[in-house]
């Protein structure tokens, strides 16, 4: 037997999701999916009561995983993360913030600037990059700085970074995979359209933060409980009026725009409105878990671990962001996490003192599954595109995002019916800061695989493993 078929993993009996492809047959949506050389080699039908041996059929030495009951997915790809190096590696680290990626079914994240210094750079870039593939449990790509320093005065050198070799372009062609000012808007209008004018001309996305500065400066949403607990809120107006004028710029300059953390029922139907116009791929948006099932009742029992920029809104928001991302043109095209690792020490300050921000790559999957498939009756396909395909499409990547023979070997496998409780205590993430510690959820991930390696392996599930 070759060497190359002794690389071959199968994954026996699974369930496969994915979100164009729909997949069915004689023993329902059962799967024997090969892995070889690292690509999705062939996608079987179950067979029950195969004729021949599995060893005959896959070639001796192959490596089996019996997937009954678990559900073989395209690894899910986060366009929003902080790893918080350099500058900040107390918060979280590339090989910490990597692995956290892996064991949720993450296979690419998308970096913001936001670090110290901030991306804006080539030698940054590169750096964080080299960085990213020494950790190499992800796909690691970065969304560099709109403006020097995220000053908001002096625009970054895009073409520059663009022509940059890194994972990035290995994968989309391009050295970054968008243009962002993550953790602010940019204020300057003119500037705005210098970097839209410049990200069209070099078919990069816009990442957009959209908050209005004059309107920014509060801890939480303006409102009724911002009122009782006496602290000055943040209005959505904030984040509507970004949007707008991004709306505007889409218009006038053909850039493609993605707004970051959706947060406002008005957001949200402004984005779908600018679709019909402008069409489906021309302005997106992103949501996290936290805006479709917290609300701003949740920082008065959780303080500062439910302090995030945008905030926590009302109910109406809340049942606005869940509709808009269940709906196949709701003008929410993907489910991010804008994780956002912090110190214990820093998220124990009072409300106003703490900073922003919660963790989410170890949760995001069981969140959403739990929210939008079990309780809201998304199918997995349609989970697996917000999550994965969509994604893949908005960054470029043609050969990931589905499950698909000749597609690189990307992959996640989850246990979908197990209930398991949220435990902050065993994340890989060096950050805790979560809200969510002790829900009851389902969607643990099995085995995360990048490239045809494994990178997140269950312990309570090695069993399966054969040989």
């Amino acid at each position: 037997m070759s060497n190359k078929q002794n690389k071959r993993t199968v994954f026996k009996d699974a369930a496969l999701a994915d979100g164009v492809g729909e997949f069915g047959g004689k023993y329902g949506n059962q799967y024997d999916v090969i892995v070889d050389d690292g690509v999705i080699e062939s996608i079987i039908p179950f067979d029950p009561v195969p004729e021949i041996s599995l060893e005959k059929r896959y070639g001796k030495g192959a490596k089996v995983i019996d997937c009954n009951g678990l559900a073989l997915m395209p690894g899910l790809i986060d366009l929003h993360v902080h790893f918080r190096d350099p500058g900040f590696t107390q918060k979280e680290d590339i090989r910490s913030g990597s692995r956290a990626a892996a064991a949720g079914g993450f296979t690419t994240v998308v970096c913001m600037p936001n670090t110290d210094p901030a991306i804006d750079s080539k030698k940054t870039l590169l750096d964080v990059d080299r960085k990213g593939r020494e950790a190499g449990y992800v796909n690691l790509l970065v969304a560099p700085a709109m403006s020097k320093g995220q000053k908001g005065k002096k625009l970054t050198d895009l073409q520059m970074l663009t022509e940059a070799k890194t994972r990035c372009s290995e994968l989309t062609g391009r050295g970054i995979a968008a243009v962002s000012e993550d953790g602010r808007s940019l204020m300057d209008d003119a500037l705005m359209r210098q970097v839209s004018e410049s990200a069209a001309s070099l078919g990069l996305p816009v990442f957009d933060h959209a908050e209005d500065a004059s309107l920014s400066g509060g801890v939480m949403n303006e409102g009724a409980v911002s009122r009782r607990l006496a602290v000055r809120g943040i209005p959505a107006r904030a984040e509507e009026n970004i949007i707008e004028r991004d709306i505007k710029l889409a218009r006038e300059t053909g850039a493609k725009f993605l707004i970051q953390h959706v947060s406002t029922e008005r957001g949200a139907a402004l984005i779908a409105k600018a679709k019909r116009e402008l069409g489906e791929d021309a302005f997106c948006g992103e949501t996290c878990p936290h805006y479709f099932i917290l609300t701003e009742e949740a920082v008065a029992d959780k303080l500062s671990l439910a302090k995030m920029n945008p905030p926590l809104r009302t109910e109406g928001d809340r049942r606005a962001v869940l509709s808009a991302i269940l709906k196949k043109q709701g003008g929410l095209d993907v489910v991010s996490t804008d994780h956002a690792p912090h110190t214990k020490k820093e998220k124990s300050k009072p409300l106003a003192e703490a900073p922003f921000g919660i963790v989410g790559l170890e949760t995001s999957f069981p969140l959403s599954l739990t929210w939008l498939h079990i309780y809201c009756g998304m199918g997995l396909s349609a989970l697996s595109w917000k999550m994965s395909g969509r994604p893949a499409q908005i960054l470029g990547m043609k050969d990931r995002g589905r499950m698909k023979e000749g597609f690189v070997a990307d992959l996640a496998l989850f246990d979908l019916n197990t209930t398991f409780e949220i435990d902050s205590s065993t994340f890989f993430s060096k950050g805790k800061n979560t809200p969510f510690d002790g829900l009851q959820v389902k969607g643990k991930t099995v085995l995360t695989m990048l490239g045809g390696k494994a990178t997140f392996k269950n312990k309570e599930y090695m069993g399966r493993w054969h040989p």
